[in-house]
């Protein structure tokens, strides 16, 4: 009887080995070895490999991981852009949509031109009121009403531009500064406003449904750039355009050195100041004739969120470089119930420069550390060169500076008295981390939203199997299994977005006599799914644990490195799988999200199990 069985098992080998079949025996789903023994023999090996070409040439350039084409910055930060807010528009800053940023002196806007009243016609500064009559010129422009709070550019610039281009749910914000080493203005012509020069160029990208932002700037190591030919996106206007991609890595800074992040960081893409020049903010009251002739009016609209919404920073260039700033920021609740109600003050900038630039304050910590009084001393000096830089008639007859009153807000013509200097020592010493359970705080920026979990309604659906036919030329014991599903990747609203890929984990089993459905045990893990621990097999396919795993499928028709067509409906996914005759296959698929930042991908919980049994029928 021994001899008979011996025969059989080997009779049995020879013919798995003879049958040609492309199957699913991999260590996975083999009997657990003891310890110390490798997992699986050559056989498992090269069948697991078998597998994977299979699947590799039955679909091909359907795996791949967004914005991983370029290994470059830029270039890959750009196609990060892309796959979440679309395509990206150029910055052009002589576009229609461009707006010049007023300056103001004494109640006066200003631009410098040539005087007519003098021999030669030098260039001054030409000082016009609401009227546009010309009150005086002057040679020299030492203070403004509204001195940029910036810190690192020119406190009084001329003939800035700001463009801003909306589609949909996402708008673009493109500034081109004129700013200079000295950070003081002078008659020189680069100051006028047809000189297309100007030295810093910035781009901020922000979904207002998502809370999304990512940010670029202009190159650091370039003096001067010209507004006369429009900015390339970075990365291109999409994978092919290799001229344009080329270009951007020459436009834009590989090392994030301005952490844009620090200043737009009240859950919006612009921060509402007075040197904005916005006609809410600044002047007496909304009726202030001013408001209408100096102001950019509603061309950055109001748009308040509250502390707790979304907020996110994209680009993993970007928040690679910032990703202890990033973690540590926190929003703040105003413990004296003056300043928060309406506006998203942090432990940022927002919080420490602009609230005290905006209370009229400078910025104070009552028990600074050691860390926190060096910091502090660095702010003050930012906040005395800012004031130094303010006319007298800003905080005197003007009566605009401070331009935040408790109560009244920007309505500067109530009488209101500004916030006292006790209530601004209790929501300063929050704005610095240095208060207590009253300040409320919270984490500024919000994680990555895992597929089918956030609101909007991304979903995957409609998951089947079809059992096939082999392709000509495989082996006739095997059978093409066809998997599809769709997926609805709304989140956002952005119709070309494409951040989302589906992992395919597959595990293989006897049919059970009695033909009953599998169990939820039975199927691969969700953490298998994932990836956590995985062995690579051949192209996308690896092992893991006691899995089979297919990375980063990509919808129907959406191959490797193309842009995707525009659509919210549902996207269709197909995969062809090798089918092993007479054995029952298992799959799970898992929707991740690509988040572009240090958590990498966020992966979806729910459950998406689907199974086949291959009946072949009599093996021949």
């Amino acid at each position: 009887m021994r001899a008979v069985a011996l025969i059989a098992a080997v009779l049995g080998i020879a013919f798995l080995l003879l049958s040609g079949t492309i199957g699913l025996r991999h260590a996975a789903f083999v009997s657990t070895p003891r310890a110390g023994e490798r997992q699986g023999s050559d056989q498992d090996d090269v069948d697991s490999k078998s597998f994977a070409k299979a699947v590799t040439r039955w679909n091909p350039d359907i795996f791949w991981a967004p914005a991983s084409k370029s290994t470059d910055v830029i270039t890959r930060s750009g196609d990060e852009a892309r796959a979440v807010f679309g395509p990206i528009p150029d910055g052009d800053c002589d576009s229609p949509q461009m707006k010049v940023i007023p300056l103001e002196v004494d109640g006066n806007v200003v631009d410098l031109k040539p005087n007519p009243t003098k021999p030669g016609s030098p260039l001054e500064f030409e000082h016009r009121n609401v009227s546009g009559e010309v009150v005086k010129w002057t040679a020299t422009l030492p203070k403004c009403d509204k001195p940029s709070l910036t810190g690192s550019t020119t406190y009084c610039g001329l003939n800035s531009r700001v463009v801003r281009v909306v589609r949909g749910n996402v708008e673009w914000l493109f500034l081109c500064r004129k700013s200079n080493i000295s950070q003081e203005v002078s008659t020189d012509p680069y100051w006028t406003r047809s000189d297309p020069r100007f030295s810093v160029f910035g781009t901020i990208g922000f979904n207002r449904k998502s809370g999304e932002i990512i940010f670029f700037d202009g190159r650091k190591d370039r003096s001067e750039f010209d507004r006369t030919k429009p900015f390339v996106p970075p990365g291109g206007r999409s994978y092919s355009d290799e001229v344009g991609r080329a270009a951007a890595e020459k436009i834009y800074d590989p090392t994030f050195q301005i952490s844009c992040h620090a200043c737009h960081d009240n859950k919006s893409p612009y921060v509402i100041d007075p040197h904005i020049a916005q006609s809410r903010v600044g002047f007496r009251s909304g009726g202030d004739s001013r408001s209408t002739a100096f102001s950019l009016g509603d061309f950055l609209p109001r748009r308040p969120r509250l502390p707790g919404a979304p907020f996110r920073v994209v680009g993993s260039g970007y928040t690679g470089t910032y990703r202890n700033e990033l973690s540590q920021a926190r929003t703040v609740e105003d413990p004296t119930g003056n300043c928060t109600s309406c506006h998203t003050l942090t432990t940022q900038v927002t919080g420490r420069r602009f609230a005290a630039d905006a209370a009229g304050y400078e910025p104070t910590v009552t028990l600074p550390t050691w860390v926190q009084l060096l910091e502090l001393h660095e702010e003050q000096i930012v906040y005395a060169e800012i004031a130094a830089h303010r006319t007298d008639w800003a905080v005197g007859s003007g009566g605009i500076h401070p331009w935040m009153l408790p109560g009244s807000g920007n309505d500067l013509s109530s009488g209101t008295p500004r916030l006292s200097s006790e209530d601004w020592r209790k929501l300063s010493d929050c704005l610095w981390g240095a208060g207590g359970s009253g300040c409320g705080y919270r984490p500024l920026y919000t994680g990555c939203p895992a597929p089918e979990a956030e609101d909007g309604g991304s979903s995957l659906a409609d998951a089947k199997i079809q059992v096939l036919p082999p392709p000509p030329g495989e082996g006739m014991k095997t059978r093409l299994l066809r998997v599809s599903w769709t997926f609805r990747n709304s989140y956002g609203g952005v119709p070309e977005r494409d951040d989302i890929r589906i992992n395919v984990a597959i595990s293989a089993g006897a049919i059970p006599a009695t033909g009953d459905p599998p169990q939820s045990g039975d199927y691969p893990s969700i953490e298998q799914a994932k990836g956590t621990s995985i062995e690579a097999i051949s192209g996308p396919v690896s092992s893991a644990g006691s899995s089979l795993l297919i990375q980063n499928v990509s919808f129907a028709g959406h191959t490797k490195w193309s842009d995707p067509t525009p659509s919210m409906s549902p996207r269709t996914f197909q995969i062809d799988l090798p089918g092993q005759c007479n054995r029952r296959t298992l799959i799970r698929l898992v929707p991740k999200r690509f988040c572009f930042d240090q958590s990498q991908a966020a992966f979806s919980e729910a459950d998406h199990l689907i199974y086949a049994d291959v009946q072949c029928g009599e093996l021949r």
